[in-house]
């Protein structure tokens, strides 16, 4: 009777596994931003719309895009337009006795100049209560890519006052689904971090699930159906050229790239039982990483890159575990319900972070890895698929909101969130990618 019992409870893990990452429903075009709540601390900050000079295209102004960058982190609450008392774009015209009557810490300026094809941004950061400028710079851009420019400022102002890089350049991949024909359509996405500028990458009537970036932002790793049966893909995203990498009997799914791109974690159940390997991707070579009973999946790398953590039901029902390397015997990390799934490390080995269960809702929570305390993050009930961005400092996911889906992003700590609804339907899978150079 025990046997069967953990038989019956294996089938239903594996079940809620598979139908976690299949539940893609209908969605299509560009996200949309909405603010839901902001962080109490937040840095108060005046981002003063950019002079300029030359014909400017149509669409954002690359300092609302900077202060909509800045608002999405959660760490700073810039000042509206239309409370400033001036609107500076040099040092000389900054009167910083203004801005410390409306109680802001810091001041960025700027200008805009169009020549021919090219824009030029030339913009300054001050400390208000210091009077001093902390960042100064000429960066430019092609007339087509004021949003590359507004969010490499973001970045440069970020990394200016917290001493961290920003991650406002960096890009989302994700899966959304609509209604063509009568028939369903999975469409991998791929857009900038606050969803705009969004490209098909593939399109299937089969299900597309669990995208993963390499870690030069060139290439995604995710499992397609479009066979009929769980495979995994690698898809270089420049050329478009699709590579099938894992497609044995059974289960191949959970892909997650090593710190070098060369190999990739994956679950396996070719030989009966779902288990965890690392392929080799120049050879094709498999390691077997688990060999337990136990369903053994969702397998990612933690921040040395020489271990891992993992979601297993060893323990009777879903649950975090690590190993320190890849031989090391694995050790359990949640405790606080009976379900724990899809880890994410942090990049400094502070924190873990994973779906966690409390009573019928579903929640991202972390536990803290010196400590073992456990936090939930988010108050909505019915969140998935989290996803961390690469400064450390955000966490994407997706959840519920209404009848429809949407990717949410939370400070890490849980203190802010905004929502990336689609204009259309629901929008799944959230992986954040890369800080690339």
């Amino acid at each position: 009777m025990r046997q069967r019992t953990r038989t019956t409870s294996r089938h239903a893990f594996l079940a809620v596994v598979i139908a976690m990452t299949a539940l893609v429903n209908s969605a299509h075009a560009e996200l949309l931003i909405r603010i839901t709540e902001g962080a109490d601390s937040a840095v108060p900050i005046a981002v003063v719309p950019f002079s300029e000079s030359g014909t400017m295209p149509a669409g954002d102004k690359v300092s609302r895009i900077v202060q909509d960058d800045l608002t999405m982190s959660g760490e700073f609450r810039p000042l509206p337009p239309e409370k400033m008392l001036s609107l500076p774009s040099r040092r000389e015209d900054v009167y910083f006795r203004d801005w410390r009557m409306l109680g802001q810490r810091y001041v960025l300026v700027g200008e805009l100049k169009r020549s021919a094809d090219r824009v030029s941004a030339r913009y300054e950061l001050f400390d208000v209560n210091r009077q001093e400028r902390i960042l100064g710079e000429t960066a430019s851009a092609s007339v087509n890519s004021l949003r590359t420019l507004g969010h490499h400022i973001s970045d440069k102002v970020y990394e200016a006052i917290t001493g961290v890089k920003g991650a406002f350049s960096t890009r989302l991949a994700y899966i959304t689904r609509d209604t063509f024909k009568g028939k369903p359509r999975y469409r991998l996405q791929v857009s900038d971090v606050d969803g705009k500028r969004a490209r098909i990458r593939l399109e299937s009537q089969e299900p597309i699930l669990s995208p993963a970036w390499s870690p030069d932002g060139k290439k995604l790793a995710y499992v397609s159906f479009e066979t009929g049966k769980p495979v995994i893909f690698v898809h270089e995203l420049a050329t478009g050229k699709r590579t099938k990498v894992a497609d044995f009997p059974g289960l191949n799914s959970a892909p997650a790239w090593s710190d070098d791109g060369r190999s990739l974690l994956m679950t396996l159940s070719k030989d009966g039982n779902a288990e965890i390997y690392r392929m080799d991707l120049a050879s094709g070579k498999l390691t077997k990483l688990t060999d337990h009973w136990a369903i053994d999946t969702e397998a990612v790398y933690d921040h040395t890159g020489q271990g891992i953590f993992f979601t297993s039901d060893r323990s009777g029902g879903p649950q975090i575990y690590h190993m320190d390397s890849l031989n090391a015997e694995p050790r359990r990390i949640t405790f606080g319900s009976r379900y724990n799934a899809r880890p994410r490390p942090d990049n400094e080995g502070r924190f873990v972070y994973y779906v966690h269960q409390r009573n019928s809702a579903f929640h991202i929570a972390r536990t803290n890895l010196k400590t073992g305390e456990e936090t939930i993050l988010t108050r909505t009930s019915s969140d998935e698929s989290p996803s961390i961005s690469p400064n450390g400092r955000m966490l994407i996911y997706a959840t519920k909101q209404g009848d429809n889906s949407v990717l949410t992003v939370i400070s890490a700590d849980g203190g802010a969130a905004y929502s990336l609804p689609a204009s259309e339907g629901d929008v799944r899978e959230p992986a954040w990618g890369p800080i690339v150079n």
